[in-house]
């Protein structure tokens, strides 16, 4: 199975993750297949955040689950991302919903 991932980088206490599509079986920090982007959490820098979206949605496209980190980020930068079972339980769809009502 093919995900989408966030990839830590980056000093102790300093951290930088690159969005990356990797097989599931691979460690955190080891090989991936592709490089979609990256994330700085601390915005330490004036562009702290850029994902390709057209080879995001190209990925999806394909099958690759994202990780409920790897979503949020991906609909921040503006990516259609279909329906996906959450990791921990409800699915993504479920908590938005209650979220929108919850706002509303």
């Amino acid at each position: 199975m093919v995900k989408i991932r966030m990839m830590r980088l980056g000093a102790k206490k300093n951290p930088h993750y690159r969005m990356v599509v990797v097989d599931a079986r691979v460690k955190r920090g080891g090989d991936y297949i592709e490089s979609l982007g990256y994330y700085d959490p601390r915005e330490t820098t004036d562009n702290a955040f850029k994902i390709d979206a057209e080879r995001a949605a190209y990925w999806l496209s394909q099958g690759a689950q994202p990780t409920d980190t790897a979503v949020r980020l991906l609909e921040r930068a503006g990516v259609a991302v279909p329906a996906v079972r959450a990791k921990r339980g409800n699915s993504y769809t479920a908590r938005t919903a209650a979220a929108a009502q919850a706002q509303a």
